[in-house]
């Protein structure tokens, strides 16, 4: 772990040791809040009893000397779906968690993992980089890295990667039904645990749609094209998170172009349950950045019109009345909808999202239960979601899964991790600033609170070197090295 991590995860009470954190800063919070999500907080360890550890395990104890892979599936090859296989695979060959810097496993290093992983896209896409990947061409290409380019999936424990979409899944039978993207075919994959990180489906322009690498470039480079030759200007709708990243950043491209905001409450981030003091400082930040903010004012309708010098442009037509003139006009307002229609209706709640346990098991009354994890955007739970608390309860999956499997092998009483309940926090990329809230820690604002929770690329890197996506896997535990 960096120091600049190490300074990031001060300041929650979590169950680690206080080695790890050998620096502060003013503003120091933990790594999942820089990147838009919280820490895990009050992390509780759950000690499943032998006596009903069978119905626990799924099956009796049959599996001491088992050679045949545990066959893990993985829906969802984002931030949660890429943590959990890549710690499962640390832990199922002898080294401790990367994202955890936790204990060595005791065992041998020898434990049997096959993975699958399916995404509808072909790649990992940075999906918090989508502001500045929309405004800048040399950033799209980065935010987006095909599987095939990632060093820490070649394991051999990743059976497969799969580019296609899940269509049901039966719990029942733990099976899944997949389409493959290229074929237009379906294939029936079986598992013995499954994990679902499929997130939230977000619409255009707030992330890009496309499910290829190369489509990708092309949707993003149109867009950037069009907000360079915005004459009239651009005009964003939505002061949340999205809408006033989207509208500094862009500014920060192109700061001559006029940009502005528009927001229906009085307040940024009013969606949101945090203290008035960071929503004001939002506005403090934006208005500094250069963006033109209007605050109170709906949208009420567009039409295109022709100006005295034959331009096209798009009329902006408000609630007071007020209109202006755009080139283009950005939609940053629309409600995000869970990926999880091919689940049973038992797993969801009234909203789609996923009822995971503590343990990021699915709810009690779906069959298998037990075998079933979630992690990420797609699960109901405390906090305001983000990518940092999608990549540590993939850990927790990890973990917990990692222990069924020594329970099955040998016998012993798995030890979850379970999640505690998260309070708001949250890292927001405002211009060349940046605001942070904890309740630990209040609001911070700065260029230096900028560099600590998003880097110099939107927290790409921090997000990269923390799964340790750019490193190819050790040796398993007890290896022997020739030479």
């Amino acid at each position: 772990m960096t120091s600049g991590l190490r300074n990031m995860f001060r300041c929650f009470s979590v169950h680690h040791s206080p080695s790890l954190f050998s620096r502060a800063t003013p503003f120091s919070t933990p790594f999942n809040t820089i990147v838009h999500q919280p820490v895990i907080l009050n992390v509780r360890r759950h000690h499943a009893s032998v006596s009903n550890l069978g119905s626990i395990m799924g099956s009796q104890f049959d599996d001491s000397s088992r050679t045949e892979p545990f066959k893990v599936l993985i829906l969802g090859g984002c931030y949660a779906g890429l943590s959990a296989a890549l710690n499962l695979i640390d832990l199922s060959e002898g080294r401790a968690a990367r994202q955890e810097n936790g204990a060595i496993p005791a065992h041998d290093g020898k434990i049997p993992v096959d993975i699958t992983i399916v995404d509808e896209r072909d790649g990992y896409y940075h999906l918090i980089g989508s502001p500045l990947a929309l405004a800048n061409e040399t950033y799209a290409a980065k935010a987006w890295v095909k599987y095939d380019d990632i060093p820490a999936l070649k394991s051999p424990k990743i059976r497969q990667i799969i580019h296609g979409t899940a269509k049901k899944v039966d719990p029942a039978s733990r099976r899944a039904t997949v389409l493959e993207t290229a074929t237009q075919t379906e294939r029936q994959l079986t598992y013995d645990y499954l994990v679902v990180g499929t997130g939230l489906r977000r619409v255009w322009p707030v992330v890009p749609q496309s499910l290829t690498k190369k489509e990708y470039l092309v949707e993003a480079g149109a867009h950037i094209n069009s907000v360079q030759n915005a004459s009239a200007g651009v005009v964003v709708v939505g002061g949340g998170a999205v809408g006033i990243e989207m509208a500094t950043e862009l500014k920060i491209m192109r700061p001559g172009t006029k940009v502005t905001l528009v927001h229906s409450r009085d307040k940024l981030l009013s969606s949101e349950d945090l203290p008035d003091e960071c929503k004001d400082r939002a506005v403090e930040l934006v208005r500094e950045g250069g963006v033109e903010l209007l605050l109170g004012s709906r949208l009420e309708g567009t039409a295109e019109v022709k100006r005295g010098d034959d331009r096209t442009v798009t009329e902006v037509s408000l609630n007071d009345g007020k209109k202006m003139d755009a080139s283009v006009v950005i939609m940053a307002v629309s409600k995000p909808v869970p990926s999880t229609d091919f689940l049973p209706r038992e797993a969801l709640d009234e909203e789609n999202l996923i009822k995971a346990r503590p343990s990021m098991q699915f709810p009690v009354g779906v069959p298998n239960a037990d075998c079933h994890f979630a992690a990420g955007d797609a699960i109901k739970w405390s906090g305001i979601k983000r990518c940092g608390g999608a990549m540590h309860m993939g850990y927790f999956v990890a973990h917990n899964i990692h222990e069924m499997i020594l329970g099955k092998m040998h016998g012993v009483a798995p030890k979850f991790l379970e999640l505690g309940e998260v309070p708001p926090m949250i890292g927001l990329a405002v211009g060349k600033k940046a605001i942070s809230y904890s309740p630990a820690q209040g609001v911070c604002f700065g260029e230096d609170v900028m560099k600590a929770f998003f880097g110099d690329d939107i927290a790409f890197s921090i997000c990269w070197n923390h799964m340790k996506l750019g490193q190819a896997h050790g040796l398993p535990k007890g290896s022997v090295i020739e030479g």
